[in-house]
């Protein structure tokens, strides 16, 4: 039935209920067809140098924005991939910068994903939100797969 599962993650508990219903339906579909593979990708908003230069403060050593945020998607990932594991499963994690549901529908178009999973709400905060507004509405509008919003 499905060969590869992307599941969207952003450190939000809808995410992780997300993964939880992925790693459910991989194990429902593992005596039929072979274990699907499940992806996991946390995307970040991509900030210019210059969105960088208007901050009001300043750190003794500058850290652009990206580069924060980029760490932060690998921590939401491993946390994902831990999560994962605790039910004995493995996932391949992968974190991209850009607007979040342009990146997750060309991420599974490259990867020929079968379904994707995301939660219906992220984080909603500037520091900490992936996604932001109506992302699982935009996926599920341009997936070329199925989508199942949790």
């Amino acid at each position: 039935m499905f060969k590869r599962i992307l599941v969207a993650v952003d450190g939000s508990v809808t995410a992780l209920d997300a993964l939880d219903k992925a790693i459910e339906l991989q194990q429902l579909t593992r005596k039929q067809d072979g274990e699907a593979e499940i992806y996991l990708l946390c995307v970040y908003k991509h900030h210019s140098l210059f969105e960088a230069s208007l901050s009001m403060v300043r750190p003794d050593e500058m850290q652009i924005p990206d580069q924060a945020l980029t760490e932060y998607a690998r921590d939401v990932v491993d946390q994902a991939k831990k999560h994962a594991l605790k039910q004995g499963v493995t996932c391949r994690g992968f974190v991209k910068g850009g607007r979040p549901s342009k990146k997750i529908v060309s991420f599974a178009q490259t990867k020929e994903i079968d379904l994707i999973v995301m939660g219906s709400k992220g984080t909603h905060t500037d520091v900490d939100g992936m996604f932001l507004g109506s992302v699982s509405q935009r996926v599920a509008a341009h997936a070329k797969c199925p989508v199942m919003i949790v």
